[in-house]
């Protein structure tokens, strides 16, 4: 079993930046893939990014270029740099994990991009 924690969401204005962090326990060690979706009232949830134990990428297009994923194997964590935030980036966002078993998912962190 796997559990996931995620934070560094919050409140910031177009062209801020944040930093979301994820925290993996468990059986950490059977992890492959991890990455993050989110999902904006009234629309379906939707990949992000994700990276597996090799350290390969996927980006969704509308985010390509420009935010980054980042993962600590050893340590159980993955990461999520948002720079250049813009308003249709506001969703909740969750972080995701697969291991050939189950699919986990964290909670969510609330990311409010506003003036």
């Amino acid at each position: 079993q796997v559990q996931l924690v995620e934070s560094g969401g919050g409140l910031v204005q177009p062209g801020g930046s944040l930093r979301l962090s994820c925290s993996a326990s468990g059986n950490i060690f059977k992890i492959d893939a991890m990455g993050w979706f989110r999902q904006a009232p009234g629309k379906e949830r939707k990949l992000v990014a994700h990276i597996n134990s090799g350290g390969i990428t996927n980006y969704a297009d509308s985010v390509k270029g420009r935010f980054t994923i980042s993962r600590d194997n050893a340590k159980g964590m993955v990461y999520l740099q948002m720079p250049s935030l813009k308003p249709e980036d506001t969703a909740v966002y969750y972080c995701h994990a697969l291991d050939g078993v189950g699919s986990y998912w964290g909670q969510g962190t609330q990311v409010t991009v506003s003036s």
